[in-house]
């Protein structure tokens, strides 16, 4: 049996709300930006990770500077609904070369895929050669991006 974790109080949001804004500021300045000593950042961060709130950090990339400046949401709707089949589709999808997120969702469609492709060629081929080649896709729907931007996130001040 997994123990309950403690809850995630003020002065954790308050340090995830400062990361959230700037997720390379040294712990140091960290620290004397939200007026704590450094031991007590340091203690709470290592804190936040082992509890799973703090899940890792990510490099966010420009696709355009890499040479895939065409953002699309492809909707996926299955036909067939197997757990395997399923599964199988998840994993090619997650595997894809361009493919920046998959979200298995509930409501008429059941995946939507994030991609950043070169050209609208490129984007074909994602949709013709590696998701309506899976059994248990019945269609698909592609949707152009033209901007994106990010949320507020979780930890943002209310």
């Amino acid at each position: 049996m997994i123990a309950e974790q403690p809850g995630v109080d003020a002065l954790d949001l308050r340090i995830l709300t400062a990361l959230s804004a700037q997720p390379d500021v040294p712990i140091k300045q960290l620290a004397a930006a939200l007026g704590i000593p450094a031991s007590t950042c340091a203690f709470r961060l290592r804190s936040l990770r082992s509890r799973g709130v703090i899940q890792g950090l990510r490099l966010q990339l420009d696709p355009a500077a890499l040479g895939r400046p065409v953002q699309a949401v492809i909707r996926v709707r299955l036909g067939n609904h197997s757990k395997t089949g399923v599964e199988a589709l998840f994993d090619a999808l997650e595997a894809t070369e361009g493919v920046l997120q998959v979200f298995h969702i509930a409501g008429a469609d059941d995946f939507l895929v994030h991609v950043a492709v070169a050209d609208a060629a490129a984007l074909r081929d994602i949709v013709l050669e590696r998701i309506t080649v899976h059994d248990v896709v019945r269609a698909t729907e592609t949707q152009l991006v033209f901007e994106r931007r990010d949320g507020a996130g979780v930890a943002a001040p209310r």
